[in-house]
């Protein structure tokens, strides 16, 4: 039930962001649902996995390398699912951030 919470979540987070955030666009409604679905997917799977990988270079980077891993992880579905564009780096670095802060206060209200 959290994982859907979470998708749905991430889903408006994403719509919201084609709506304010100059240079991220969805064609129809229901790809903000895809967006979601492989960010959820990413956040559940993929970056636990690749945290403890890369705990060498983020010690050494002093946890700059996570930003930039979470733009990485904001901006490659963009390139899979066809509709969902980020255009520019500066506007794939905001999506991420609001995207982090939205996960982050999720973590923070299901208590984990």
């Amino acid at each position: 039930m959290k994982i859907i919470l979470q998708w749905l979540i991430l889903s408006a987070a994403v719509y919201g962001l084609a709506y304010f955030i100059p240079n991220i666009g969805i064609s129809v409604w229901w790809i903000a649902l895809l967006v979601g679905a492989a960010l959820t997917v990413i956040d559940v799977i993929v970056k636990p996995i690749i945290k403890i990988l890369t705990l060498p270079i983020n010690l050494i980077t002093l946890g700059l390398f996570s930003i930039a891993l979470n733009v990485f992880f904001f901006w490659f579905p963009s390139k899979i699912i066809s509709g969902f564009d980020v255009l520019t780096f500066q506007s794939a670095i905001i999506g991420a951030v609001i995207i982090w802060l939205v996960n982050w206060l999720f973590d923070l209200l299901k208590g984990k």
